[in-house]
């Protein structure tokens, strides 16, 4: 049994070897398990919490190699899907020379041809929702129709089971053929969340600004509203309690899984602390504060689920 369902994309991170050079200036790659719901769900487990990753992984050996590693995780795998004829994802990410990434495709498929878009909603696994606590959910899925009516099941599930929904924007428009649809259905996938993450870009893209306590003022269904900024830190609204924290200085060699890392150290807090931490302003401190250093110790190395 799981107290997070994590749900969405697993795939290999494919970082870039040479740093600081365009992507036609790169000479190899070195290939990562990475993917935001598995690199939480991976993350989860290793601080104690239980979770599970609902996902669609392609019958090839990429997709193989990425089940042993949830495996070895302990990660639950009930609800995970293998595809007969759909590739697992390969994302190829070129790096900066001080760590910071960027999304340079998939090489010789579209976005729209792996396995992960053709999530299969009416096989999931409702057990897995009979213990769970908190479901996390990325937006990458609303692209492809499939892995779309995927999210709706989910939801359905997560209401009929009183699990509250943790939602990471997580907005990357390499994965999308139209941004005009990202700023529609991202919003309405809102509407169903209780606690609300996304980066200061992301922010401002969505809401036209990044401040979160504005955005808990117009969004007043949901419990609580983060907002991640890299190294300049985060800032919070959670119930009536705001503030910021500033980031952890560190050496850092790859950010990718950074902010996954973070929402894991948040909802083991959450977990810990449940509806004091909502409450409670030193808690909800606190738990910013942890998460924050859990997404910093993610950026000491390459990959997210490799540590």
């Amino acid at each position: 049994m799981a107290e997070v369902v994590c749900f969405g994309e697993m795939l290999f991170d494919c970082l870039a070897d040479q740093l600081g050079v365009p992507l036609e200036q790169v000479k190899s790659w070195t290939n990562y398990a990475g993917g935001a719901p598995a690199n939480v769900a991976c993350a989860l487990v290793k601080q104690g919490v239980s979770a599970a990753f609902v996902g669609r992984l392609g019958a090839d050996q990429a997709g193989q190699e990425l089940k042993n590693v949830l495996q070895q995780c302990q990660v639950n795998t009930d609800g995970l899907q293998i595809d007969p004829h759909r590739p697992t994802r390969l994302v190829y990410v070129t790096r900066t020379g001080d760590g910071d990434r960027h999304f340079a495709g998939f090489g010789e498929y579209h976005t729209g041809d792996f396995a992960d878009t053709a999530m299969q909603g009416e096989t999931i696994p409702e057990s897995l929702f009979t213990s769970a606590q908190y479901l996390v959910m990325g937006t990458i899925a609303l692209a492809y129709a499939p892995s779309r009516t995927a999210t709706e099941r989910l939801v359905a599930l997560a209401k009929k089971h009183q699990v509250k929904i943790f939602l990471d924007v997580n907005w990357r428009s390499v994965f999308w053929d139209d941004e005009a649809q990202a700023k529609e259905r991202i919003p309405a996938l809102i509407t169903h969340a209780q606690i609300l993450k996304c980066t200061d870009e992301e922010a401002v893209w969505l809401f036209g600004h990044q401040d979160p306590v504005t955005i808990h003022q117009k969004l007043p269904h949901l419990q609580g509203v983060l907002v991640t900024a890299g190294d300049k830190g985060c800032s919070y609204s959670l119930g009536k309690n705001h503030g910021e924290v500033p980031a952890f200085k560190v050496n850092v060699r790859d950010t990718t899984g950074a902010g996954d890392s973070f929402v894991a150290g948040f909802l083991a807090q959450a977990l810990t602390h449940g509806e004091n931490l909502f409450i409670d302003p030193h808690l909800s401190c606190q738990a910013v504060t942890y998460a924050s250093a859990i997404g910093a110790l993610t950026t000491l190395h390459p990959g997210a689920i490799a540590r």
